[in-house]
């Protein structure tokens, strides 16, 4: 028998969050991005899009902005996509960070994140 491994749902990744949508914004992406839902982001500074965070970068990506939502695939052109951006608490382990990120940049970023109000929560 085969075994199928599932990825993260939309929005699988969170415990709670506060009432109707305040946790969610909708905000711009950038352009020729594959992300799954739980993908911790950041946001450029010149541009205002958000893409995956990047601790090495030093664009403002550096900085975790929010939780993406649901999964997005952008084009040339970017796109729009919903985030966590604040109030809620979410699953550690569900959540997406950059190949090779550090112990103590995931920590500062948690620690932005926090900053936030978005807390995160072991299983």
């Amino acid at each position: 028998m085969s075994v199928k491994t599932e990825s993260v749902y939309t929005g699988e990744f969170l415990v709670s969050e506060g009432n109707n949508t305040i946790s969610r914004e909708l905000v711009p992406l950038a352009a020729n991005l594959t992300m799954k839902p739980g993908t911790v982001v950041g946001k450029e500074s010149a541009t205002g899009a958000f893409k995956p965070l990047d601790p090495g970068a030093s664009d403002g990506t550096e900085t975790a902005a929010g939780i993406l939502y649901a999964a997005k695939v952008t084009d040339a052109s970017g796109g729009d996509g919903v985030i966590i951006a604040r109030l809620a608490e979410v699953v550690d382990s569900l959540l997406i960070w950059p190949a090779g990120i550090t112990d103590e940049q995931k920590a500062t970023a948690v620690d932005q994140l926090a900053g936030l109000d978005i807390i995160l929560r072991s299983e």
